[in-house]
């Protein structure tokens, strides 16, 4: 078999990129690093070579790289040449010299993001760095332990290894972010530039740490589940955690730990990882010890707010029930859309494509007393609704003159949140849907389909003066329960069209109802009119009813709902389509009832993912689950 460099083969020098593919100099075949399906186009495989490693003490096998191309400066300018037989020369002398200076030698342990490494045979901490880096970074962090700033030069640690991409024109990356990927083309980056750069970066932020008064600061690192800090004290929380199996930072952490001879304590990670068997369930119960140390460390009626990223509803929807289960009060979720620097309004918990920021709240120590002596009654849950609104911001007027809507405020939002502080202390909910929008406009006031109190209405309808208009929350139909918030919002004055026909309303929700999910039984809209609607008989038009006779077609319908789900409870096996608001009206019935087995019994029937992805329905399951002595479900499925 014959080799050839890539650099000669597949690199385009004058267009500055690598090939798609290229012809072989030796047989003219067509190669290619990762062909197309079905294409005539050979893929091409790395060479190897077989060495003696003296650090490791044994031969080990490695991908072969080969010296293609030098970067160098005479005075201002910069040049480029070929290696020659002395610089040959040079680097074998250097590959052949043992490295006076201590460097970590640690076996890569396997997981989900090791593979590309263990591939073309690297599998140990120094296996990453070309045997002149390793030289020098060992030398210079044996130098800078003693006097200086250490994290200088461990910023560089990834930066000094095979993973520095190649790229043309000079712009060169440190690697593919959240990977270990070492590509086909690598750049020795100097690590005497690169400490320059470090320390120019770092010259502020050394003189700030040393204006700052000794014991004003406390830096610590340590296991969120086991903070050092005493109950009620903390103003503020701040967290950044791990989403899911977006990132495996262990595995990332790797050449970190190594060289600072510290390793996490993978039993504790928080992260769903095939190779540590966590799933869902581990994930949720490791990041719910860490929302109870949070919880117990800050001061009732304080804020904490949590950044979250993943493309997973399901990640999402543990992250809010550990909210929910330490104790938090969920108050505002917002997009952050870091490229514009703006926050955006979430109406839908299935788009979590971008940052998320969550807003909760430890409720207030009066209340949390008051709440324990009523919890279960009506009383408990409008002093409930009216400590939440209290904690509510009141919208903003934006500088383009947009009055914003807080979805927290709508009257459906404000009833899920008064179910989840219930269901999460096992009280009985002590109030219907209907029972609750009809008292809503009893207690509260309502601007523009937002509710507030006396006080926080007076400042809104203020502000309502200086907007030209207000921010039309976007809503996305993929079930019944979706659906029907839009018709309500479509038929209302204040929010939609108002009262429309048939006719009128058919076609403009056949475009919204596009994505209905393949498992849910959707009614027809001309049955979700008459069952939620009332028709005024000269027009013909549907309209929103009054809260009276909104609660009679509530009551009607919740026996529909109910009829429907005990055909559920009556069967086995895995259900392929059903109606979910069946499932929540059956879900919400036993709960008041304490008929924990019936909500666990449908809920073996129901598909994990759905479950996993509809965080009312696993909210139910899982406090269902403790109430009847039950262990925490293991899931079948793994979220990697």
């Amino acid at each position: 078999m014959r080799y050839c460099v890539f650099w000669d083969v597949a690199i385009d020098h004058e267009a500055g990129k690598v090939r798609d593919d290229w012809d072989c100099p030796y047989c003219r075949a067509r190669l290619s690093k990762s062909p197309r399906k079905n294409s005539s186009i050979q893929k091409v495989e790395r060479a190897f070579e077989t060495f003696f490693d003296r650090a490791l003490g044994q031969k080990v096998s490695q991908s072969k790289q080969w010296p293609v191309q030098i970067n160098y400066s005479l005075g201002k300018k910069r040049y480029k040449k070929v290696p020659d037989n002395e610089d040959l020369a040079l680097i074998a002398k250097i590959e052949d010299s043992d490295i006076p200076y201590p460097f970590p030698i640690e076996p890569m342990p396997k997981g989900d993001k090791t593979s590309d490494p263990f591939n073309i045979g690297i599998t140990h901490s120094h296996h990453f760095y070309t045997h002149r880096n390793l030289w020098l970074l060992a030398a210079t962090i044996k130098r800078f332990s003693t006097n200086r700033p250490l994290f200088v030069i461990t910023a560089l640690i990834r930066t000094l290894t095979k993973m520095f991409r190649w790229a043309p024109h000079g712009k060169h990356t440190a690697g593919t972010s959240g990977t270990l990927y070492v590509p086909s083309v690598t750049h020795e980056y100097p690590i005497f530039d690169a400490i320059r750069r470090r320390l120019r970066w770092y010259k502020g932020l050394l003189a700030f740490l040393d204006s700052i008064p000794s014991g004003k600061t406390v830096i610590t690192t340590g296991s969120s589940s086991s903070i050092q800090v005493q109950n009620n004290t903390v103003d503020y929380v701040f967290v950044d955690p791990p989403f899911g199996a977006n990132l495996m930072y262990s595995e990332l952490n790797f050449l970190w730990e190594a060289w600072l001879g510290i390793f996490t304590n993978r039993q504790t990670e928080a992260i769903v990882n095939t190779m540590q068997r966590k799933g869902l369930p581990e994930y949720q119960v490791l990041m719910e010890s860490c929302f109870q140390e949070f919880y117990r460390i800050l001061k009732p009626g304080r804020w904490m707010t949590v950044e979250f990223h993943n493309s997973k509803n399901s990640v999402w929807n543990s992250i809010q029930e550990g909210l929910l289960r330490a104790g938090f009060v969920v108050a505002d979720v917002r997009f952050f859309d870091k490229q514009h620097g703006t926050f955006n309004q979430v109406t839908a918990t299935g788009a979590v494509k971008q940052d998320l920021i969550i807003s909760a709240y430890k409720p207030a120590r009066r209340f949390e007393q008051r709440f324990l002596q009523s919890g279960g009654s009506p009383e408990a849950a409008w002093d409930f609704t009216r400590q939440h609104l209290e904690q509510l911001p009141t919208p903003q007027v934006r500088e383009d003159g947009l009055m914003e809507t807080l979805a927290e405020r709508q009257p459906y939002l404000l009833y899920d949140r008064m179910v989840q502080f219930h269901v999460q202390r096992g009280l009985p909910v002590p109030l219907s849907a209907p029972e609750f929008y009809q008292g809503l406009s009893q207690h509260f006031l309502e601007r523009d389909g937002m509710i507030f109190t006396p006080e926080s209405a007076a400042e809104y309808d203020k502000r309502r003066l200086q907007a030209e208009r207000v921010e039309q929350l976007a809503l996305f139909v993929s079930d019944e329960k979706s659906a029907l918030q839009w018709l309500r919002r479509e038929l209302n004055p204040e929010t939609g069209s108002g009262p429309q026909t048939y006719g009128e309303l058919q076609p403009r929700f056949m475009q919204e109802a596009r994505s209905i999910a393949r498992h849910e039984q959707m009614p027809e809209l001309r049955d979700m009119l008459e069952d939620n609607f009332l028709q005024d008989e000269p027009t013909s038009c549907w309209k929103v009813p009054d809260p009276g006779k909104q609660a009679d077609l509530e009551a009607l319908r919740q026996k529909s709902l109910l009829r429907e789900f005990s055909t559920y409870l009556q069967g086995h096996g895995r259900l392929r389509a059903f109606r979910g608001e069946a499932v929540r009206a059956g879900f919400s019935h036993h709960w008041k009832e304490r008929g924990y087995q019936a909500i666990l019994h449908v809920a073996e029937r129901l598909p994990d993912k759905i479950l996993a992805e509809d965080p009312e329905l696993l909210m139910y399951v899982d406090n269902a689950r403790l109430r009847a002595g039950d262990q925490p479900r293991q899931s079948g499925f793994w979220d990697g």
